[in-house]
């Protein structure tokens, strides 16, 4: 693809193309107990300061493709329509932007909340991409497929158990984990950033003396938690864990002037 679409966003880091695909916006009602250390009126007052309407928050998903010019990986998958109707355009954008899920070499998965890993899959049940290896972080893999953690689980928190086993135990074999901290693809490095999930891994991207932090889901929302990172939404499982993660992270950014990109 030579022009970007509404969908598609490429770039150039260095000697990397990156290609942000956006899968769509999930408009999620949100009440006095969103962010657990800050009350509704707060929150909403900066939600204002950003023009954003009262009591709800918009979530964007948007996948990364990374392509250096031998290989195409790809950072996160997607909802594949499975979360709201609102989302689920990843594969046309991919489409659009001159790439068939077959094209894909690597797939690198973040967390294994289901708007990360859903697009794996079809609503069906269907691998979508058919040729890829699939990374995954080691502490993500054991605690979500651990039969006595999903005993425990409730709520939301047991859905997202069952779902990781809908959409890895058939392709287990397919799965390698990884240790944050290890090169993923050439020129892509895993972080640990945990307390969004047990799990939950950044990456940094760096070619020649250009580097961009693909922080995932340690900023949900900028407009909340980079202006507030001290504030602990009820979508991180360890709230102080990812507060440290979350001040790790843009302190990281700040000292050594990388770029942004977030889930």
């Amino acid at each position: 693809a030579k022009a970007p679409g509404p969908g598609v966003y490429r770039y150039m880091l260095g000697e990397l193309q990156l290609t942000a695909l956006y899968d769509g916006t999930w408009y999620l009602p949100i009440d006095d107990k969103f962010v657990r250390n800050a009350n509704g009126a707060t929150v909403n007052a900066a939600l204002a300061a950003a023009f954003l309407p009262p009591s709800v928050l918009p979530i964007t998903f948007t996948a990364l493709l990374v392509n250096n010019g031998r290989k195409l990986t790809l950072i996160d998958t997607g909802t594949a329509g499975q979360i709201t109707d609102t989302a689920g355009f990843m594969n046309a954008n991919l489409n659009a932007a001159g790439v068939q899920p077959a094209d894909i070499d690597t797939i690198v998965i973040s967390h294994f909340h289901p708007d990360h890993i859903d697009g794996i899959k079809t609503k069906d049940g269907d691998k979508v991409f058919a040729n890829a290896e699939i990374l995954v972080p080691e502490p993500e893999w054991k605690f979500w497929m651990d039969d006595g953690n999903m005993s425990r689980a409730t709520g939301a928190v047991h859905k997202y158990f069952l779902n990781a086993r809908r959409i890895f135990k058939d392709i287990a074999e397919q799965v390698r984990p990884l240790k944050p901290g290890a090169e993923v693809a050439p020129g892509i490095v895993s972080l640990a950033a945990y307390g969004h999930t047990p799990g939950h891994t950044a990456f940094a991207i760096h070619s020649g003396n250009r580097s961009m932090l693909a922080m995932s889901d340690t900023v949900r929302n900028p407009y909340l938690f980079v202006r507030h990172p001290d504030w602990q939404p009820i979508f991180d499982m360890d709230g102080p864990l990812a507060v440290k993660a979350r001040r790790q992270m843009l302190d990281r950014v700040v000292a050594d002037r990388m770029l942004v990109e977030a889930y």
